[in-house]
């Protein structure tokens, strides 16, 4: 059955692509609508074992996609993805939107570091990709070495060998299963 669960990930060139198709495929599997949003709207290439991978399709751009109508944001990691997005205003204006209206949102390994640079990662407890630990800590955050951290409604992982159990936790988070799938 398909839910009126929309979740939008914010992603550019260089994503993790476990990290954005993983969590992609689970949420729909569950029933939610997954909608890909770029910085122009135009199609993204995903990182793959050190070399270019896949490219996906954006459905909308930054610019066009209204945070109002999703109900959880997904932050795929990706050092070039995350090193893009972490500086745009734009992106750190589109990722406060679900933090002020205390939704959902999930970041897996580098997706972190935009909520750095947004500033909101002071006082929760979070995970990440080791190398980005550090910066997590100056930032404020405490920092653990777990798969799946949960805090409140931000749901953090490390990175992709913690997918099945991120996976699980951000379809829980919004109250979906696999069982409610079409």
């Amino acid at each position: 059955m398909k839910t009126s669960k929309k979740v939008a990930v914010l992603a550019t060139d260089g994503f993790e692509q476990s990290e954005l198709l993983d969590p992609s495929a689970a949420l729909q599997e569950a029933g939610a609508s997954v909608v890909v949003v770029t910085p122009e709207g135009e199609a993204i290439r995903g990182w793959k074992d050190k070399e270019w991978g896949q490219t996906i399709k954006a459905d909308a751009s930054l610019g066009d996609a209204d945070p109002n109508e999703f109900d959880a944001l997904l932050l795929p990691g990706g050092v070039i993805n995350s090193d893009a997005l972490r500086t745009s205003t734009a992106a750190q204006h589109f990722v406060k939107h679900f933090f002020e209206k205390e939704k959902p949102v999930f970041a897996i390994c580098h997706g972190a570091q935009i909520l750095i640079d947004a500033e909101l990662v002071d006082g929760r407890k979070m995970t990440s990709y080791h190398a980005i630990s550090a910066d997590l800590i100056n930032a404020g955050a405490e920092w653990e070495n777990s798969e799946v951290v949960e805090d409140g409604r931000m749901i953090s992982s490390r990175d992709p060998d913690d997918l099945p159990a991120f996976c699980s936790a951000i379809c829980r988070a919004l109250g979906l299963s696999k069982s409610q799938a079409a």
